[in-house]
């Protein structure tokens, strides 16, 4: 069965002690199994706080980021490499400390534009990094899960078959493909046909809708989403995500182009989204097993 998650942002903007007691509480309360965290600075996280208010509240945290350009692995910049890995590293400990089972995002280049395409010599330089970076992850039992975003957030990883070429030439099994409904919804072509493409190395899944907002409010397939998930038997994480300006701040409202207020009541987009998820699963799977069901007696 399939974990589900609530991104923080439904609830804040950043994570000062009142913000995490808010958000961790809140999401229990509503029946979450997971909290994920952005974490773009995890030495700015009181880890041992954070830590007991999971315990406390009966659940788990993951770990996300997106690397910047002073940090891109993929620049082929040896000291922006190096930044890089001792960030991932960073991020990996933090997890650790916190228990965390995946930290994910855009861990192999920086979370921006780019003006041009990735270099080999840049790919092969990530590659390096994530292959030392999953080896300290194995230790710790974290998967990392490498986020597929589309062409305005990075230059490397815009589908799900490059996402699983990237995961074999690092040849880690807890190195996987993070996937985001919101971003296939403009890079691929079928989203469900993605899905199966991925199949062993998807290994984290965010659900977000096309305008950032209420699920079933934009143009995202869902019923296809879910059905990929089911074909392929996926029992990782699933990840609520959505922004509004109500909460978030900037940079991020920048980086993303959160300009409007989509939402202003973060616990009623929070409760229809575990009502949504949790009905699409069922149908997915209960279609599923329909051709089973309608076979003629032997």
């Amino acid at each position: 069965m399939n974990k589900l998650g609530l991104h923080a942002n439904v609830w804040v903007r950043d994570w000062g002690r009142d913000d995490c007691v808010l958000a961790v509480n809140k999401t229990a309360e509503l029946g979450f199994d997971i909290i994920e965290i952005s974490a773009p600075d995890p030495k700015a996280l009181d880890i041992a706080f954070t830590a007991r208010q999971l315990d406390k509240a009966g659940i788990r945290a993951n770990l996300s980021l997106g690397l910047d350009a002073e940090s891109d692995i993929s620049s082929g910049d040896p000291a922006r490499v190096r930044a890089g890995e001792a960030r991932l590293r960073d991020v990996i400990a933090a997890a650790g400390d916190l228990g965390a089972s995946h930290v994910c995002g855009i861990l192999y280049s920086a979370f921006q534009k780019y003006a041009e395409p990735p270099t080999a010599a840049g790919i092969a330089g990530a590659v390096e990094v994530l292959s030392r970076v999953g080896e300290e992850a194995a230790r710790h039992g974290i998967t990392l899960g490498l986020e597929v975003v589309n062409r305005y957030e990075t230059n490397v990883l815009n589908t799900a078959v490059q996402g699983v070429e990237l995961c074999r030439m690092i040849g880690l099994p807890n190195v996987r493909i993070h996937l985001d409904s919101y971003h296939m919804n403009i890079e691929e072509a079928d989203m469900e046909l993605a899905i199966v493409d991925a199949g062993e190395h998807l290994g984290y899944f965010h659900i977000g809708e096309s305008n950032r907002g209420y699920l079933g409010a934009g143009s995202v397939d869902f019923p296809r989403i879910f059905n990929g998930l089911a074909r392929i038997d996926y029992s990782g994480p699933i990840v609520f995500e959505s922004f509004s300006s109500t909460v978030v701040g900037q940079p991020l409202c920048g980086i993303l182009g959160i300009w409007r207020n989509l939402w202003d009541d973060g616990e009623d987009l929070a409760r229809h989204a575990k009502t949504f998820m949790l009905a699409h699963l069922q149908a997915a799977r209960e279609g599923k097993a329909e051709p089973r069901r309608s076979a003629l007696p032997a």
